[in-house]
């Protein structure tokens, strides 16, 4: 698992004005929580903490935090808890540190890929189905993996790969129920005729004036009686 450096300065002022103030600067204002203890509020480079994250682990990248501004604290070593983000522009606006013990496991997600063309796909024409992107394991913070990629070329319509098929390096244990599928090849989509779907929508046409005819037929009925009722009454007049 790849390691980096990440400087920091501690801040003593909280809330959305201090916040917004220090966005306004560059900085992204930051937390970092251990255990049971105090809460530790600091401020980074937003240039800083986009390098960290364009690393090839990403978000789960082992951080070396060097914090400026309190010569009582030594270097920490953290791992990305949340990152909060603009909904429209997507820009970092706060986050979260776990601070962590290489010596003790932790649970993290870690995400799924895959290589490769299935032969249901290649040769039947099928969909390669990302049921998960994800995968939540435990392990070491050294053994984390930045991804763990299936080879699904040898899947064909109707195959799967399960939680339980998956193999992963020593020392690291996936939580997530062995009996879910991470993958899936399924038949190609099966389009309607453009003939059927013109008939289908047709069918209705027909009832509807199907029931127009029925109408005008029965208003002409009333109409035909109601002239004779009429005439009949004229007729008893005349006598």
């Amino acid at each position: 698992m790849e390691k980096v450096i990440l400087n920091a300065e501690t801040r003593t002022g909280t809330g959305k004005k201090t916040a917004k103030d220090l966005r306004k600067k560059g900085l992204i204002p930051a937390v970092v929580y251990k255990g049971g203890g105090d809460a530790l509020n600091l401020q980074i480079g937003r240039g800083d903490l986009e390098d960290v994250l364009h690393t090839k682990a990403g978000e789960n990248v082992l951080i070396t935090l060097k914090t400026k501004g309190d010569k009582t604290l030594k270097d920490k070593t953290v791992i990305i808890k949340e990152i909060q983000r603009e909904p429209i522009k997507d820009r970092i606006i706060h986050v979260d540190f776990n601070e962590i013990l290489l010596t003790e496991t932790l649970k993290v997600n870690v995400p799924l890929a895959s290589h490769g063309e299935p032969a249901g796909v290649k040769k039947d024409g099928g969909i390669l189905e990302h049921v998960m992107w994800e995968l939540e394991v435990q392990c070491l913070p050294t053994a984390i993996p930045e991804k763990i990629d299936l080879d699904v070329s040898n899947l064909n319509i109707g195959d799967a790969i399960y939680i339980k098929n998956i193999v992963v390096p020593e020392g690291v244990k996936i939580l997530n129920d062995p009996e879910l599928i991470a993958m899936i090849v399924k038949p190609p989509r099966v389009e309607v005729p453009k003939e059927e779907v013109v008939e289908e929508a047709a069918e209705p046409e027909l009832i509807r004036k199907k029931k127009e005819e029925e109408e005008a037929e029965e208003e002409g009925k009333k109409e035909a009686k109601e002239a004779a009722a009429d005439k009949e009454s004229k007729k008893e007049e005349k006598k």
